[in-house]
């Protein structure tokens, strides 16, 4: 287990995304994902999916299976992980066991760690002593005073322990690929941390280390939270007598009010967003558009785009603030990129092909919308109009796939010269519809009612629209004729004008 040095040499550039499998992944994680792969693929390197789940109570049944799923639905998929394998597997850290323990019994060789039988209910009292005196809640690092027979004495006795790290003072300022030179005296401030728990689990501190060096991380890209902790791993490092990777913390991202992504908001979540019909390359464009690592942000980037112009070195230290507000304006972009692209056209027309049987079904009395070369057509003139694939099948574009019921009396309602307006809208129609333009239909329609001159153009337009989809609301006539067809629209006018 773990990578070979020469493997290690070979692949200069190895980076990991390294999430607990404690839920659905969310946007946050999302974007620390991206920024890894993107720096991967960047410099030519690999990308790694490590699952941290030492942490057994806070598991989440089929949550590992999740994260995996949706890095492929985003189109970020991991060169090693859980699933595909790899050199350095395995990559969750719950089959590392033996190597942590291994890691430990060197540091406790070394004198750089210690066996701590300190009570949970000591580590209370101390908490609460420290709060009283308003002080940050620290551990004494009582045991690792015990002499050797001492702790052989409480082995032998069967007692409770976990292993603690001796933090020594001296830590080394290190430079950080975002926020520069950065050094915290993790010493003064804290007590030696837990580095196994006493059911022989690693706690992030050591895991984290332990297996950023086997499997030959040349890189860290990880939230802004752990920055505060590098100088804690960089002390381990040392105590190992191993080369530590480089490091870039990446800012938090932020609702766009500056208040926290909450796992509370259903919306942050993978998986809801891709149930609820946004495209990938939508959340990928985003979550990088509101944040920093590039010459300048515009909407409508591609992942090729995004690798292509990449900068760590561009990466602001200001958080990122998300507007998920504007998700429909990403998505009607990147939807409207998709429709004109006649490689990916099929899949979309595949789609919309299986949304409007579910949707509509029986109500389908021709069948013929459902032919590839009608719903091209429809996905063609609504780019741009749409922002999911699921609008097509709203109430407000019912009117492509089934035919209203409407009655003739309903129509003369909205204006007595109903007969005479289906005749010059058909005499229209004689023209062939798909040599002109919407804008030159919307014309000819407009100069309709100087030919009815008992019909205003506002009630002519209301009548054709309730003619063609049985709704008071909707896009244009000029487009909904064009959508239709030269056919559906005589049959529909046909049917309800001239009945």
């Amino acid at each position: 287990m773990g990578l070979p040095p020469a493997a290690a040499s070979a692949l200069a550039c190895r980076v990991r995304f390294a999430p607990s499998p404690t839920g659905f992944l969310h946007l946050g994680g999302l974007r620390t994902a991206l920024y890894n792969y993107i720096f991967a693929k960047k410099h030519g390197g690999r990308f790694i999916l490590r699952l941290e789940d030492t942490d057994q109570s806070r598991l989440v049944p089929g949550a590992a299976e999740g994260i995996e799923d949706m890095l492929q639905w985003a189109g970020i998929p991991p060169d090693e992980s859980p699933r595909c394998g790899g050199p350095a597997a395995p990559y969750l850290q719950s089959q590392r066991l033996p190597l942590y323990r291994e890691a430990v019994e060197q540091l406790l060789e070394k004198g750089a760690a210690y066996r701590c039988f300190c009570t949970p209910q000591r580590l209370e009292l101390l908490k609460k002593a420290a709060l009283r005196n308003q002080e940050t809640p620290r551990y004494d690092n009582r045991c690792r005073h015990l002499s050797p027979k001492q702790v052989a004495e409480k082995v032998t006795q069967g007692a409770d322990c976990v292993v603690r790290f001796r933090l020594e003072e001296g830590s080394e300022p290190f430079h950080d690929l975002v926020y520069g030179w950065s050094k915290h005296e993790v010493a003064r401030v804290e007590g030696d941390p837990v580095i196994l728990k006493s059911d022989g689990f690693p706690t992030y501190h050591l895991a984290n280390v332990v297996d950023d060096h086997l499997m030959g991380i040349s890189h860290v890209l990880r939230g802004a939270e752990w920055l505060i902790s590098t100088s804690k791993h960089l002390l381990l490092y040392r105590a190992f007598g191993w080369d530590p990777p480089r490091f870039a913390h990446l800012p938090l991202l932020l609702n766009a009010d500056g208040s926290k992504l909450s796992k509370r908001q259903g919306h942050v979540f993978v998986e809801h967003l891709a149930q609820d019909g946004y495209l990938p390359a939508a959340l990928l464009d985003i979550i990088t558009n509101c944040g920093s690592g590039f010459a300048e942000n515009r909407m409508g980037r591609t992942l090729e785009e995004l690798v292509a112009e990449f900068d760590v070195g561009r990466i602001e230290k200001y958080s990122a603030l998300l507007d998920l507000e504007k998700l429909g304006e990403f998505n009607r972009i990147h939807l409207a990129q998709q429709i004109r692209d006649e490689r990916r056209r099929p899949a979309l027309v595949a789609e919309v092909q299986a949304s409007v049987e579910r949707a509509f079904g029986e109500q389908l009395v021709d069948r013929g919308v459902l032919e590839k070369a009608y719903v091209e057509q429809v996905l063609l003139l609504r780019r741009g109009h749409i922002s999911r694939l699921r609008d097509l099948v709203s109430p407000q574009h019912a009117f492509l796939w089934i035919r209203p019921m409407v009655s003739h009396e309903e129509l003369q309602a909205i204006s007595p010269e109903a007969e005479e307006i289906g005749r010059l809208v058909l005499e229209l129609l004689d023209q062939p519809v798909a040599t002109l333009t919407i804008e030159e239909l919307g014309r000819e329609l407009r100069q309709l009612p100087e030919r009815v001159q008992a019909t205003k153009y506002s009630a002519m337009m209301k009548l054709l629209r309730v003619a063609l989809s049985g709704q008071q609301q909707g896009p244009s006539i000029a487009e909904m004729m064009v959508s239709l067809g030269h056919r559906e629209t005589r049959t529909r006018i046909r049917r309800a004008l001239c009945s």
